[in-house]
């Protein structure tokens, strides 16, 4: 099977190209690869921080992008900490907050922002003037309690929903340049139509200017063929995969937690942390 790039390009071609125009495509073809196995929305609630460490224990999920204000943010931090589990921040403008200690203010920018992105499909790829200043509020307030929380700003972004790749966000600079950013998904041909891997390689081109990407990004595919997630999981012996799963989801768990997952985090194919 042939992935494409959200520039729509092949991976075996990619090697090629970062000796000539495409600079831009991070680590693409050195020979390094690495499989890093993220878990996304840890704090968001105890059963989902549970759940997530049970893999982490496993040895089958490399690292977690932790939410704060949440429900279960601050016992998440400390668990974080206690057990060294690499976290990074997982920005979000989509969930309610839940702590007492967001502000009113940022919680009602939280609303507002919330309100626009999720009323029509395309909301994220328009930018809103009127929510330059709530964008900016919610994303140092999220920041600073990062900081509170694990005792030093985020190495690494990724977002609730990927609104971190929001028009708002990306055209401001919000994100701490110089952090690993998650990029947008590598699909098969014909999965996205050409305008679709076009605005994808717009996002992806201004995202490499000011942050370190993975090669290639895959929602974990429990349910897919195997001959499809055997393949993707060998393009990490010479390209950096990131691979996003929610151990919530009882079959991202139970393929987490499989005998084929555990025989490759024995034999050291999965990163322990986000590394590469």
């Amino acid at each position: 099977m042939t992935l494409v790039q959200s520039d729509g390009s092949s991976v075996h071609g990619i090697a090629q190209q970062l000796n000539g125009k495409d600079a831009y495509l991070v680590n693409v073809g050195t020979g390094r690869g690495a499989l890093i196995i993220n878990a996304d929305d840890w704090g968001r609630d105890r059963h989902t921080t549970d759940e997530i460490f049970q893999c982490i224990r496993h040895g089958t999920v490399s690292s977690t992008s932790a939410m704060v204000f949440m429900e279960d943010s601050e016992r998440a931090a400390d668990l974080a900490r206690e057990s060294n589990v690499d976290a990074g921040l997982h920005l979000n403008f989509t969930s309610p907050f839940a702590s007492s200690r967001c502000s009113s203010v940022v919680a009602k920018y939280q609303e507002r922002i919330a309100s626009f992105l999720t009323r029509k499909r395309w909301a994220q790829v328009v930018f809103h003037p009127g929510l330059r200043s709530a964008f900016r509020a919610v994303v140092e307030a999220q920041l600073e309690e990062f900081h509170r929380l694990f005792g030093g700003g985020p190495n690494r972004i990724d977002g609730h929903h990927h609104m971190h790749l929001c028009a708002n966000v990306l055209l401001e600079n919000l994100l701490p340049a110089g952090t690993v950013a998650r990029r947008n998904f590598t699909f098969a041909p014909g999965e996205k139509s050409r305008l679709n891997i076009w605005y994808r390689q717009r996002i992806d081109k201004r995202l490499a200017r000011r942050h370190r990407l993975t090669d290639m990004l895959f929602l974990l595919p429990p349910l897919a063929p195997p001959s499809r997630v055997d393949h993707i999981l060998s393009l990490s012996e010479s390209h950096v995969i990131e691979l996003e799963t929610h151990p919530v989801n009882a079959d991202e768990k139970a393929f987490l937690l499989g005998a084929g997952m555990l025989r490759r985090a024995e034999e050291k194919a999965i990163t322990r942390g986000f590394v590469f």
